[in-house]
């Protein structure tokens, strides 16, 4: 099952996706410039391999639900998100909000 609605974080609203999985879950909050998954996001190919696509993207691990993710730290992220300001150990909630903010 695919779910997806409008998420308010702090002063800004973004998109909650979630697909559920056999034994697991796929987690995204979106915005208009970039996006913040779980750890199934291989971020690590999207630096190496996809750079020069210019993806903001930040992945949260050990979330399990939506709310989980929001309330989440980045863990890694692209350059492209780097040069937005995001950084590893920045709350979720501030990445979106500069994803928004960029947009």
């Amino acid at each position: 099952m695919v779910n997806m609605h409008p998420v308010r974080i702090g002063d800004v609203t973004a998109v909650a996706i979630e697909v559920r999985l056999p034994k697991t879950n796929l987690l995204a909050v979106t915005t208009g410039r970039g996006y913040v998954m779980c750890g199934a996001l291989d971020i690590q190919l999207l630096r190496d391999k996809l750079a020069d696509r210019g993806i903001v993207a930040a992945r949260a691990v050990g979330v399990r639900t939506i709310e989980e993710l929001i309330d989440g730290t980045v863990e890694s992220c692209t350059q492209a998100a780097e040069a937005m300001g995001i950084q590893p150990g920045m709350p979720v909630r501030e990445a979106v909000r500069r994803m928004v903010e960029a947009s």
